[in-house]
């Protein structure tokens, strides 16, 4: 029986520690390629700055937008105490710079207009008020700067696309629950079949105050990167 897999800290509390490996199965990997382009699409940041990663679930993008810039201080929100335990160990030297805040991204415990940058991968979609999520990183990110948002979808171009929809439905629910032992996993396929298509998605950032100035579609528009300003 599946039991609140809904999306809440709870359901990835009980997935903490395999989190990282299903993804990288589940993707094929691709999901650091996308993840590297988020990250660089918060340029510029510099000496002093503070960036926001929301959902950072066992912190892969707080660690990697400390790496890419150095000069930074990075603060990454999760509901799941697990994950952002798994996120603990692999701190390691950006101790100092990177830290982990348990939160709600409906009601974040930020000032205004804190951070330089914000950015959630795969997280959106789990929160429960997704235009409410996106108006509160709005509101803790300073006027222009850059808010990214990478999430899954459906996939809608090209001929191949029935494929990867295929893929994202049948294929991910049964190789997370082979792999994890778990049901948690089926929850993806119905998220993602839930979710926004991205132009309705990119009018949701722009009614918060966000000007999007690029959807990036990947692997036929299985995943988005929307780029956008804070006005």
């Amino acid at each position: 029986m599946v039991r609140d897999a809904d999306g809440s800290g709870a359901m990835f509390d009980r997935i903490a520690q395999r989190y990282d490996m299903l993804n990288r199965i589940i993707s094929l990997g691709m999901d650091r390629s996308w993840r590297r382009q988020m990250v660089e699409a918060l340029a510029p940041l510099g000496k002093g700055d503070e960036v926001l990663d929301v959902a950072t679930g066992t912190a892969d993008i707080a660690i990697a937008v400390a790496r890419r810039y150095p000069e930074v201080k990075v603060t990454g929100l999760d509901p799941s105490v697990n994950m952002l335990e798994v996120g603990r160990t692999k701190l390691d030297d950006l101790e100092g710079r990177v830290e982990l805040v348990e939160g709600d991204a409906q009601a974040m415990p930020f000032e205004t207009d804190q951070f330089a940058g914000a950015c959630i991968a795969f997280g959106i979609r789990n929160v429960p008020d997704r235009e409410q999520g996106l108006r509160e990183m709005a509101r803790v990110t300073r006027s222009g700067g850059h808010v990214a948002v990478l999430e899954l979808g459906e996939p809608y171009i090209g001929p191949l696309a029935p494929f990867a929809k295929f893929h994202a439905y049948q294929v991910v629910p049964r190789i997370g629950a082979w792999l994890s032992g778990d049901d948690e996993y089926a929850y993806l396929a119905k998220s993602i079949e839930a979710f926004p298509k991205p132009d309705a998605f990119a009018a949701m950032m722009e009614g918060v105050g966000l000007k999007v100035d690029e959807v990036r579609p990947f692997v036929f528009g299985a995943a988005n990167l929307y780029i956008s300003t804070v006005l």
